[in-house]
């Protein structure tokens, strides 16, 4: 059976999330994980152009077959809505840029994936990457675990496409 490299990504501007887990048939496991953050008294330009830049450094560093990125979902805050917008567009640029095949999926549907309920909340989530990454513990912060969680649910959904 072949192993896919799946990248997973949590965008924001403030903390962006990455993981990379390689997928052999429904089976996950871990290779990395870290969270970008950006420095609040930088402006927004630095910021955007950090995460674009540490995204396009996990991808050389581990030439991931696929990347899964998070949807935008609704925010009541539309600045931070818009900020988070452009933080994406940046990611889906630079995985672009890679060459990597998408797959886009809401906040919902990595739920349900990962815990079988669309409703699950974040500590459902890191409980469910943390038993099915087989890890001493759940990831320091949620957007990692998210990360981690995109990848393999993304990963699930990227082989089922596959001609």
């Amino acid at each position: 059976m072949t192993t896919t490299r799946i990248l997973g990504v949590d965008p924001g501007f403030g903390r962006t999330g990455l993981g990379v887990v390689d997928m052999c048939g429904v089976d996950a496991t871990h290779v990395w994980h870290e969270v970008i953050e950006t420095p609040k008294d930088e402006d927004f330009t630095s910021r955007i152009q950090t995460v674009r830049n540490d995204v396009a450094e996990a991808i050389r560093r581990f030439q991931p077959q696929c990347a899964v990125v998070e949807s935008l979902f609704y925010q009541t805050n539309v600045r931070t809505a818009m900020k988070v917008g452009m933080a994406r567009g940046v990611i889906l640029l630079a995985l672009a840029d890679a060459g990597l095949p998408i797959v886009e999926l809401t906040p919902n549907q990595v739920k349900q994936g990962i815990a079988g309920y669309g409703g699950a909340d974040k500590k459902q989530v890191a409980d469910m990457v943390k038993r099915q990454l087989h890890l001493d513990r759940a990831p320091k912060l949620d957007d990692a675990a998210d990360a981690l969680a995109l990848a393999i649910v993304g990963g699930l959904m990227h082989r089922s496409y596959r001609p």
